[in-house]
């Protein structure tokens, strides 16, 4: 007794009997369990308790001990003791670092006689630093359950397979470069996880794991598996993402009970149809998209398939029997396969700007394209595949691309691969559909979802592997889909938005299901508990679980309402129904509100304004919305050709959010616009595409004698419910809309033409029509309009049109100091030299386009539009007419 008590370093106080410390660790020793693994001086009590009572800890079967313990060493020696043991954890993990990360635990070996415990089952030696598996592991008759993840494992035993009795093995994060043959004969192992190791190959002999229902080989070099894994009739969940996979056996479609196929980010670049068509099979980051590979081999047997390049301003294409492959100028491609049509079939296509009032983008969703339409509607086809090009999601981490569609009712994500294109740097995102209708990328939070059949089953999220979800038996009659959802969020970002360092909170999980009934039985949920929280130091008191509902507008605190069980760092609960859930940590009483305004916080962006004036033409006004980050590099491209004040003070939006422009104080835009509502521009603020337009501006006010000093300012449409009260800068009375206001100044001017909508004085051309009646006409009075808005572009202008250098020094010289008249001499002589050209109205949108004028060519591209609209309607309006006087003739004759 004495001397294990000046082992501990007790002195008397051991010997005499200390009140506090052997009493808190009696008090952990009940039913024949001890749990001291979330003591930092758990093994100096167990030193103490095998001292004090001796006879009952021999008889513990079940015991928790921290590897990171400086005492662990003395505690091995007396292991073996403890004949009863049934199952021993010996792990690591309990300590962290500076940077929070779990330190490893210092067991790199165990006594031999550890070998002599006949009754354990389960042992867990996660988290330390093993570089050999111990060799008395071999010797225990009766384990079951082996876990060494976290270790520094380089092999496993030859005789490995000796271990006859175990059902469950992981080795995940280790070292391993190889398996022993013996893996084989472990013949009733059910669940076996090698992933994050180095394997770069695996024996034939796995095929023997008669038994194994999961088997988790992600995260390794394999570059292909053997057939063998093909006699793996029991298992149901295979993963082999994050290899180096380039091909695989087309005998694993037909296990009879696998329902997960993992293949994702491998360099799979062909993979048998019986794989690729099979619905439990995931093969998102592989290249296939890259060759188009699944048509390879029609096209080897039918001849090179036809390719259609199509330029802008053109609106359709023809696929026949045969098949095609489509670009359209955008750079979205197309994929008919032979076969995919019957009969030849007029395909038409448009891009749309999204309009809020039919894309309902769901919380934290980030549009990433336009809408592409593609008609007619509803018609289907076999795998047509489509690549759309999308904006780089690079702010957004621990997010997933992809394709969304719109069935007539609502909308649903599509199996969506993505890829970086290597020349262009083009992210394209590519799917396969069934049927035509609208279509559009997102970045949504990464989605893990699951089958939940009667016998239960287990859900993790990819994002966090720490929130877990276990479904019981008996948890529903009928089979139901349920999907889990994570948003990380940074202890940082809490304390920015709360102005309280106190407070934490662990990452926001999302539960849904296709089922109206809630669980038949509770359901188990797992979350980590908020940053720098531990069962060490939790204070239960401070602790909150709150309950959201879908659209985050409620938060109640459901503390009291379940039966919460801690860890030392994790909180458990169970719930019957599913929401939003989140783990919040403050001495704060309403915490309801605070997690609310936490939560329409992280949905909004930081913007700023932007309102810049071309230098060579004042009265061309760029207007921009920008996320705070992209400020500066936006400046920088622009400031060569524009100049204007200071970007706006910064402001709070929400994606998707309308807004709008308002020119002010002697300066008026064209109130025509398709975009102008009540005389203000309309604007919809997506984070990660161009909310930018460029506008002619003018003013009533004579600016003979003058310049006119006037302003833009930007309100919003509407406030929405949830945003919080202080993002919003409101106004009293009409103006509680108001955001933010910049100056813009248009210089005094000599008088110019175009008040009356005609040519200069001493200036005319003959009457001119561009285009045709079915594709839309530029008149003469649209080259006019169009003229007074070109300015000091016009050699730019002039040059992509296809003028001549001497031809714009010319009419340069010939209408020297008279800009107006050089412009009208440049786009009319154009238009006379193209009128018979049918192309002419499309070369002068590129040539727009190309000299950076948007705006122009937006304004074309309007006319045009609305010219073929009255085509198609006196078309219509024809028909109607000959088949009533068709109808009225054939009364007539009766």
């Amino acid at each position: 007794m004495q001397k294990m008590a000046e082992l501990l370093g007790l002195g008397d106080e051991c010997r005499e009997g200390t009140p506090e410390a052997p009493a808190t660790a009696g008090s952990c020793l009940a039913d024949n369990r001890l749990n001291l693994d979330v003591y930092p001086d758990g093994c100096r009590w167990f030193l103490q308790l095998f001292e004090r009572r001796r006879g009952e800890v021999v008889q513990v079967e079940f015991l928790r001990l921290s590897s990171n313990d400086h005492l662990l060493g003395t505690t091995l020696g007396i292991l073996p003791h403890l004949k009863h043991l049934k199952s021993l954890v010996l792990k690591g993990g309990h300590a962290r670092d500076e940077f929070g990360s779990c330190q490893l635990g210092s067991l790199t070996s165990l006594p031999p006689d550890i070998g002599n415990l006949r009754c354990l089952t389960h042992l867990d030696l996660s988290f330390n630093s093993l570089s050999t598996l111990p060799s008395c592991i071999l010797h225990l008759p009766s384990l079951c359950v082996l876990l060494v993840s976290h270790n520094s494992l380089v092999a496993l035993p030859k005789n490995f397979g000796s271990l006859s009795k175990l059902t469950f093995f992981s080795a995940m994060k280790n070292q391993l470069k190889d398996l022993p043959q013996s893996i084989g004969e472990l013949a009733v192992l059910q669940n076996l996880d090698l992933s994050e190791n180095a394997l770069e190959f695996l024996p034939e002999e796995v095929g023997n794991l008669h038994n194994c229902t999961e088997l988790d080989l992600s995260g390794n070099r394999l570059s292909s598996i053997p057939d063998s894994l093909a006699n793996l009739k029991s298992l149901r969940r295979l993963h082999l993402h994050s290899n180096l996979l380039v091909t695989v056996p087309a005998s694993l479609a037909s296990l009879p009970n696998l329902s997960r196929l993992d293949l994702q980010n491998n360099c799979l670049r062909a993979v048998p149809p019986e794989i690729q068509t099979s619905p439990f099979v995931h093969l998102r980051g592989n290249p296939l998209g890259e060759t188009e590979p699944s048509p390879q081999a029609d096209e080897s047997s039918a001849g090179e398939l036809r390719r259609l390049f199509l330029p802008s301003g053109e609106d359709s294409f023809t696929v026949t029997s045969e098949g095609c492959k489509v670009v359209l100028a955008c750079g979205i491609r197309f994929y008919f396969p032979p076969g995919a049509a019957s009969d030849p079939l007029q395909i038409y296509f448009r891009t749309l700007a999204p309009d809020p009032q039919c894309v309902k983008l769901r919380h934290h969703d980030v549009l990433l394209s336009r809408v592409l339409e593609l008609q007619p509607h509803g018609v289907k086809f076999q795998q047509v595949q489509i690549w759309m090009p999308y904006a780089s999601p690079q702010t957004l981490h621990q997010r997933e691309v992809v394709v969304r569609t719109f069935s007539g009712q609502n909308w649903s994500d599509l199996s969506t691969r993505v890829k970086q294109k290597r020349k262009s740097k083009k992210h394209m995102a590519h799917c396969s559909v069934l049927h035509f209708s609208w279509f559009l990328v997102v970045s949504r939070l990464v989605q893990n979802e699951c089958k939940v059949p009667t016998e239960g089953t287990l859900l993790f999220s990819s994002v966090d592997p720490n929130i877990k979800v276990t479904f019981p038996p008996g948890v529903t009659e009928e089979t139901r889909n349920v999907k889990l959802q994570v948003l990380p969020i940074s202890a940082e970002e809490i304390e920015e938005i709360t102005a309280d360092a106190g407070c934490r909170a662990s990452p926001l999980l999302c539960l849904s299901q296709d089922s109206l009934v809630d669980f038949l039985r509770p359901v188990r949920i797992q979350l980590p508990l908020p940053p720098g929280v531990t069962g060490l130091n939790l204070d239960q008191s401070r602790l909150h679980l709150l309950h959201g509902d879908l659209e985050g507008k409620t938060w109640d605190d459901i503390t009291s309402q379940v039966v919460l069980e801690f860890t030392h760092i994790y909180a458990v609960f169970e719930v019957t129904h599913f929401s939003w859930y989140w783990l919040w940590y403050t001495t704060k009483t309403y915490v309801g509100g605070i997690a609310k305004k936490v939560y329409e916080r992280l949905r909004m962006y930081q913007v700023n304004f932007i309102a810049l004036q071309r230098k060579r033409d004042p009265e061309q006004v760029l207007l921009q919305c920008v996320p705070k980050h992209k400020v500066d590099p936006v400046l920088k491209k622009l400031q060569d050709r524009y100049q204007g004040p200071e970007p706006s003070d910064m402001v709070e939006m929400f994606e998707g959010e309308q807004f709008f422009a308002a020119f002010e104080r002697g300066i008026s835009i064209d109130m025509d616009r398709p975009d102008c509502v009540d005389g203000r521009l309309s604007f919809i603020f997506y984070s990660h595409l161009k909310n930018m337009k460029e506008i002619y501006v003018t003013s009533p006010v004579d600016r003979k004698g003058q310049a006119v000093k006037g302003q833009v300012s930007f309100y919003r449409a509407a406030v929405p419910d949830s945003i919080p009260e202080d993002a919003s800068r409101r106004r009293k009375g009409p103006d509680s809309l108001w955001l933010a206001t910049l100056p813009i100044k248009l210089p005094r001017l000599k008088p110019r033409w175009g008040e009356n909508r005609g040519p200069p004085n001493g200036f005319s051309f003959p009457p001119l029509n561009l285009g045709n009646a079915e594709t839309g006409y530029l008149t003469q009075t649209n080259l006019l309009s169009i003229a007074r808005r070109v300015g000091a572009d016009w050699q730019t202008i002039g040059l992509n049109l296809g003028l001549t250098y001497q031809q714009i020094e010319r009419i340069g010289y010939n209408n020297r100091e008279d800009l107006d008249k050089q412009i009208l001499d440049m786009l009319f002589s154009w238009a006379q030299q193209n009128s018979e050209d049918p192309d002419c109205v499309s070369k002068l949108i590129t040539a727009m386009k190309e000299s950076g004028r948007q705006d122009i060519a937006d304004e074309v591209e309007t006319i045009i539009e609305l010219g073929q609209q009255k085509y198609r309607e006196s078309i219509r309006r024809v028909g109607l007419e000959q088949e009533s006087s068709t109808e009225d003739s054939a009364t007539a004759m009766m």
